[in-house]
């Protein structure tokens, strides 16, 4: 059985408070669009996963093997299985591909092996692995609060735009990023923001990361501007970088030139 696990943008990031657990209270809008890897899984003897593409190599600390671990600890019935996973989203570029991977081969497993295991405990699972996977369970345009896990449906009116996705091959800690910003409570809510036409947000859709990363690596901020001199709508860094996206109207189409050695898609929303 196959599945192809899609990637995300953040609208918007804001980081607002630290909690006592050690985590950071968020508000963003997580879009998943059509950049996606490839995971297949079968029954066998020994689990193990095999991975090609932007990463390649086996690896038993991918996230895809850690969510067959969780649930063989619980349904110790089920038996070995063999992934492979084709990447083609980079890896710690503030997509969340792995997240992606980690939601998918939950569903999957629990597909492949028949554990009926309920919507909420699949929830649960995924919290477990990482603060997005339980967005890639629904998959749909939301508002996310808390850790990233507390989850509202949003529409979006982004039929007739299409997205840029450029990164610069540059790896940013997320942790490292999180300790180099100061919380603060936005006077608008991105709900509030994304709910206005998409030409209005340039103005006040903001991510808290970008001040840190665009001091310490002038090439992202410079992938913004480009964007920005290319004809996007709005463009952004997604979660803590260092991928930067532009949304496009799809009638005028996208004039941005992605400069050599730069991983460069145009993909589609989906909402």
């Amino acid at each position: 059985m196959i599945v192809f696990p899609n990637c995300k943008i953040n609208l918007g990031l804001n980081v607002i408070r630290k909690r006592e657990d050690g985590y950071h209270d968020l508000e963003t809008c997580f879009l998943p669009v059509t950049l996606r890897d490839a995971l297949e899984a079968v029954p066998a003897e020994h689990p193990h996963l095999t991975v090609t593409g932007l990463y390649a190599g086996n690896d038993a600390d991918n996230l895809c093997m850690k969510a067959y671990h969780l649930l063989k600890k619980d349904y110790p019935q089920i038996a070995g299985v063999a992934m492979h996973l084709h990447k083609v989203i980079p890896a710690g570029a503030g997509l969340g591909g792995g997240s992606a991977d980690a939601a998918f081969t939950l569903q999957l497993l629990n597909k492949i092996f028949g554990l009926n295991i309920s919507a909420n405990q699949i929830n649960v699972y995924a919290l477990q692995l990482g603060s997005d996977c339980p967005f890639f369970l629904i998959n749909k345009p939301c508002i996310a609060t808390g850790r990233g896990e507390i989850l509202k449906d949003i529409k979006l009116p982004l039929k007739n735009f299409r997205v840029a996705l450029i990164n610069p091959g540059i790896h940013i800690s997320t942790g490292i990023a999180f300790k180099n910003i100061q919380p603060t409570i936005p006077q608008k809510t991105i709900e509030q923001i994304i709910s206005q036409p998409v030409e209005t947000w340039k103005n006040f859709l903001k991510n808290d990361f970008e001040k840190y990363v665009f001091e310490r690596y002038p090439t992202v901020k410079k992938i913004k501007e480009d964007l920005y001199n290319a004809g996007a709508i709005y463009a952004s860094m997604s979660g803590s970088g260092s991928t930067v996206y532009g949304i496009f109207d799809n009638k005028g189409g996208i004039t941005y030139k992605s400069k050599l050695g730069y991983f460069y898609k145009i993909v589609d929303a989906i909402v």
